[in-house]
């Protein structure tokens, strides 16, 4: 046998070996407890997206599904475990932008996002919404814009924080409108909501769900929503969008995500299970409560998301100069 046949046999009994070795690993999969890690802390969105999949996982599979916090350094502690974890399927990982958002702002992370995990599913997004305070005469993009625009260095607003996707959906509206705004960034979304619902500061932008009885009771009002759909829990809040500023989506987002070389039947097996545990109503409604709209996506259009979100953040990144606290 040729050289040059010999080593193209050997390659197509590797490739066989490993396509046997994932296929029967998936066949088995899970022969044990899983670990859902979630690198931020307890009582957020993420965190409850992991705790919601995680016990119907636990039913389903009827094998043990641990969560693990493991919050710190903006989520790269978390991320590093399972970028650090065997390719097996036993520990996973529940993102959200907060990792892209991390890498526009610093350059780099510990990791390669693209080469060091592997995604599996889209679980689902959270809008951001702008609100202002009723007495601010502020109730759509319109007004916010005239109102910006009568104010010397123009209008100052809450966000989350600098380099929170709140901070980057402000960004992206100042160029949009080509108005001028002034950022006040809080440690938090919280202290910002606080803030607007009692009048310290007009306009604050956050995670719509942090608003959503704010809005109902009329404390605060809506200018709008930062995603291409409507916010499930307030469909009369048009988007911004819809209010002219075309395109315009950006959401944070919810995803699980493994080790790197995940076997590709096992990255399936998660994610057809995930997929259909999603569209039972009983999670549809507690993770809308959670204020998650499911928007699931297989392993292909997760990945088309976070790049196209990575290529996006670096570019508001850039044009606003970003820096990080």
């Amino acid at each position: 046998m040729s050289p040059l046949r010999s080593a193209w046999w050997r390659r197509m009994v590797t490739i066989a070996l490993g396509l046997g070795t994932g296929l029967a690993l998936a066949q088995t999969y899970p022969a044990r407890e899983v670990r859902l890690v979630v690198p931020y802390s307890a009582g957020g969105s993420s965190d409850v997206v992991a705790r919601v999949i995680g016990g119907e996982l636990q039913r389903l599979w009827n094998k043990p599904v641990v969560v693990e916090n493991k919050a710190g350094a903006s989520g790269n502690i978390g991320s590093m475990e399972v970028v650090r974890a065997a390719p097996d399927g036993y520990t996973l990982l529940v993102q959200n932008d907060t990792m892209l958002t991390n890498l526009a702002l610093q350059g780099k992370l510990p990791y390669d996002h693209q080469s060091d995990l592997t995604p599996i599913l889209l679980v689902g997004v959270t809008p951001l919404m702008i609100v202002a305070h009723p007495a601010s005469g502020i109730n759509d993009v319109a007004s916010l814009v005239a109102a910006s625009r009568q104010r010397a260095g123009g209008l100052s607003y809450g966000s989350c924080g600098v380099g929170s996707p709140a901070h980057f959906v402000m960004e992206l509206f100042r160029q949009k409108t080509r108005i001028e705004l002034q950022q006040i960034g809080y440690r938090g979304c919280a202290p910002a909501v606080v803030d607007v619902v009692s009048g310290q500061i007009p306009v604050a932008a956050v995670s719509a769900n942090l608003v959503l009885a704010h809005v109902k009771s009329g404390r605060l009002r809506a200018v709008g929503v930062s995603s291409a759909q409507r916010y499930a829990a307030l469909p009369d809040v048009p988007t911004l969008a819809e209010q002219g500023l075309q395109p315009f989506d950006l959401s944070t987002w919810k995803a699980l995500m493994g080790p790197a070389r995940l076997p590709d039947a096992v990255v399936q097996k998660i994610g057809q299970d995930v997929g259909h545990l999603l569209k039972t109503p009983s999670v549809i409604a507690t993770l809308e409560q959670a204020g998650v709209d499911i928007q699931t996506g297989d392993a292909a259009a997760l990945a088309r998301v976070i790049e196209a979100d990575a290529t996006r953040y670096r570019e508001l990144a850039a044009a606003a100069t970003l820096r990080p606290n």
